[in-house]
Parts: C-alpha cells; sequence; structure tokens
C-alpha cells in the first residue's frame, strides 16, 4: 500500500439496478483498468455481492494489481444507506437488497477499508474533482433520472448532514398538498421533475385527452412512455411537450433556487435530462432560477455536468477515497 495520498491505489464500484462499473484508478484520476456488468442483479443479495466481488478481482487480474497492494475499495450505492453500520438499508432498483451489511461482505473479500456513498454524493465528488467543478470550494451536483438527488460539496468536503441524508432536495416541498411522491409524502420536488413521474404525468395528461407525439414515440404503448420521448417530442416542437417544459423549468428552477439561497455554491452542476439537452433547458432554466433568487447570487453558474458517460467510473473512483481533494 502506497503512502503518497494522489497515488493511492483504488478499486471503485458505481453499483446501479441495470448496470455496474468498476474500475482499479489511483486517486488522483488516473484509471488503470474499467469494467462494466449489465443486467446483473439476481434478487439475492448475497449472490449479487459474490458477483460484484469477482468483477473486482477479475478487473485486479487484468489490471495486473495484487490486492494485497490495495489502499481502499468502495461503492457508489443507491441509499438510503446506513453509513453508521455499513449497510444498504433498502435500494428501491435492486431487488431483495435490504439491510444488506455490504462493507463488511467487501471488506472480508479484500481485507482493506472499505468505503460507501450514496451515488449522489459519488458522483458530486466526480464533477468537483474531475468534471464541472473543478477549481471550486463548492459544488452542488444534481442527479435526474428515475428521480432527483443532490450530492453536496461545501468549503471542499462533502456534505453529509448529521444522519447522512444531505441531499435530498428531490423530497422538498415545492407544491402544497400537491402530487404524492413514492417517499409517501405530498409535492415534493421529484415528483413534479423526476423521469419516473413525468412519465406519470404524461399518461395522465394524455388519458385526459391531451394530444402529442409522445404517444406515437412510444408505440402508442402507454406503460412504455419515458422522460426520452418527451424529449424527442420536444425537439419537433411538439405543444403538449412545450407546454410540459414550462412546467418542468418552474418547478425545477424552484428547486434550484433553494439551493442557490440556502448555500451559495459557486457551481450547480445538471445531471442526465437536462446535461444530455442543454439546448433545450439551461438557458430558460437560468433564467427561471435568477428570478427567484437575489441578484447578489446571480454569480452561482448553472452548468451541465462535464462527466457524461464517463460519470460512474469516475463516481466509483470518487467513493473509494471520499476525502481526497484536488489540493491534497
Amino acid at each position: 500500500m502506497t503512502s503518497d495520498n494522489r497515488q493511492r491505489l483504488l478499486l471503485g464500484m458505481d453499483v446501479g439496478g441495470s448496470k455496474t462499473v468498476a474500475v482499479v484508478a489511483r486517486a488522483h484520476g488516473e484509471i488503470l483498468a474499467e469494467s462494466r456488468l449489465d443486467d446483473w442483479s439476481g434478487g439475492d443479495w448475497r449472490a449479487d455481492l459474490a458477483t460484484l466481488a469477482e468483477q473486482g478481482r477479475a478487473l485486479l487480474r487484468e489490471a495486473d494489481v495484487d490486492v494485497k497492494s490495495l489502499d481502499a475499495v468502495g461503492l457508489s450505492l443507491p441509499g438510503p444507506l446506513d453509513a453508521v453500520r455499513g449497510r444498504v438499508i433498502d435500494a428501491p432498483n435492486l431487488a431483495g437488497w435490504v439491510d444488506v451489511p455490504i462493507v463488511e461482505q467487501f471488506a472480508g473479500a479484500f481485507g482493506v477499508p472499505v468505503h460507501m456513498e450514496n451515488d449522489a454524493n459519488a458522483a458530486a465528488l466526480a464533477e468537483w474533482r474531475f468534471g464541472a467543478g473543478r477549481g471550486a470550494q463548492s459544488l452542488i451536483y444534481l442527479t435526474m433520472s428515475t428521480g432527483l438527488g443532490a450530492g453536496l460539496v461545501l468549503d471542499g468536503r462533502l456534505y453529509h448532514g448529521s444522519t447522512f441524508q444531505a441531499g435530498e432536495i428531490g423530497h422538498t416541498p415545492v407544491v402544497p398538498e400537491g402530487r404524492s411522491c413514492n417517499c409517501g409524502l405530498r409535492g415534493c420536488l421529484e415528483a413534479y421533475v423526476g423521469g419516473a413521474a413525468l412519465a406519470e404525468i404524461i399518461r395522465e395528461d394524455l388519458a385526459r385527452g391531451a394530444r402529442s407525439s409522445i404517444a406515437e414515440h412510444a408505440g402508442a404503448d402507454p406503460a412504455r412512455i419515458s422522460a426520452r420521448h418527451w424529449v424527442a417530442a420536444l425537439r419537433e416542437q411538439d405543444a403538449y411537450a412545450l407546454e410540459l417544459r414550462e412546467r418542468f423549468l418552474a418547478h425545477l428552477a424552484q428547486g434550484i433556487a433553494i439551493l442557490v439561497q440556502t448555500f451559495d455554491p459557486e457551481c450547480i452542476a445538471l445531471g442526465t435530462i437536462v446535461q444530455r439537452n442543454a439546448d433545450l433547458f439551461l438557458d430558460d432554466l437560468v433564467r427561471a432560477v435568477r428570478l427567484r433568487t437575489w441578484p447578489s447570487l446571480h454569480h452561482v453558474r448553472i452548468v451541465p455536468g462535464a462527466l457524461g458517460p464517463r460519470l460512474p467510473a469516475y463516481a466509483a473512483l470518487c467513493a473509494a477515497s471520499p476525502d481526497w481533494s484536488p489540493e491534497a
């Protein structure tokens, strides 16, 4: 094991329900080997952890790295997590993953310290160190896929909160007594801008008579409708898709304004929907946020995430070295 902080040798995994990305890397960002598993979870967490551990061992062999040379293993995981006990409490996209002692299992498999972070935190670290937030002391990253979460890097350190639940901006109420959210509350931001919620809103609107090419993009099957079909309709200037865009931007701007006024970060980086389609959303979103925040806070940069498809690999690396700083 190395004492040079920048050269620490790490095994990281970004674990998701449909794919898992693993890397062997140096803390400063040099990736030595990388692999990906698709459709890997079988519904039994014990078997799944064995599959992940074998993926890690195979990658170490590919990189010609002895496990005894590792400094740490890191796991970027869907929450909620119990960071004190090192357990996944209940991963909604991983069947059977309830109260999973993942840190203990990986420590036994590799014999080195094991760190875990929720996926939004790991992504925030990745964008701060290697992407849109390079050179900044504070960055907030919004992960915007099925749901909505945030990772907070404040004054050069990842902020977890007193019970490791900081960053749940998706479950901040933005509409009093509004739409039901999967978390059990009402009016949450995620219930208006999360990918799953957008698909549900579209299905409801079409059932009430709205006409849109979204239905055609989904093959006339309402169950298949996704945010991707909405974006395709937007690019065709579909009237309903444009109207939904206005609602989406208003709600998202409200949530981002809360973050701006609360934390005064240097940079807010946006993932997934906005990151991939910045030409459709970004300029109007920034204007909407400016209307909801003090002029003295208009210095906050609101930008697409910079890592794109490389984000999972760097999030995996950052999960393995959560305390490393680019200035270290």
